[in-house]
């Protein structure tokens, strides 16, 4: 299989058709679920997509290295491509570097506006014009510390997103949920976000529901599922 029909054949296309076209620029989404059930599994399936189109994105990790985040990228790519067999995967696996940053900051001691002008001198004065940022293992929780602070962060980032022209997807630990399905760590800065999916695990698969998608009234499972042994998102 050559890439562009690698691209075209993607689940990822499914996934984007189910939340009415995918994130867009200035859009903000939220994969979540407790620990271990497949958010960066996700994540990095999302971003991998972005560069096999030649796109390029942002890996922000709060809690792995960068070599254990290099990892699952690697490891997502030999699982997909080998399922697809595409063409010199090799060369296409190699070319994926050069558009791809991988960044790990911690919270503690570090503000979220450092690390916001971090990500802008990465892209205006790096000129590294990413199209998405990734970030993964940011602990949501923490900004109810201190809400007025929290609620500023996030209006922060939703105008960077729409400053820069990105769109950004963030990972939240987290197993419980209002009545709506809504994380909790998530309620007080749900009209900031765009989109929120949650995943459940069941017996044979995990699902995706979207919790959120912008203003739609009928949310509904998602077209997709994860593979509980490989994590990859597969059509359902």
């Amino acid at each position: 299989m050559i890439l562009s029909e690698l691209v075209q054949r993607s689940p990822v296309r499914i996934f984007e058709k189910s939340i009415h076209g995918g994130l867009g620029a200035g859009e903000i989404g939220v994969i979540a679920s407790p620990s271990g059930i497949g958010k960066t599994s996700v994540l990095v399936q999302l971003a991998l997509d972005k560069l096999l189109q030649g796109k390029k994105v942002i890996h922000v990790s709060f809690t792995q290295h960068t070599s254990h985040v290099l990892a699952w990228y690697e490891d997502i790519f030999d699982e997909f491509t080998k399922k697809k067999n595409l063409d010199h995967s090799g060369e296409v696996k190699n070319g994926l570097a050069k558009n791809r940053v991988l960044l790990n900051f911690s919270q503690d001691g570090v503000s979220g506006d450092q690390i916001l002008k971090s990500l802008k001198a990465l892209i205006g004065d790096g000129g590294f014009n990413a199209e998405a940022i990734i970030v993964d293992g940011f602990d949501f929780s923490r900004l109810s510390a201190n809400p007025a602070e929290g609620r500023r962060f996030m209006e922060a980032l939703r105008a960077a997103a729409c400053d820069l022209g990105l769109s950004f997807w963030y990972s939240c630990n987290e197993g419980k949920y209002d009545k709506q399905d809504i994380p909790l760590a998530l309620k007080d800065y749900l009209d900031l976000l765009d989109v929120v999916i949650v995943l459940e695990p069941k017996a044979d698969h995990i699902e995706l529901t979207a919790s959120k998608d912008r203003d739609a009234p009928n949310l509904e499972h998602l077209a997709v599922k994860l593979d509980p042994k490989t994590l990859l998102i597969l059509e359902t």
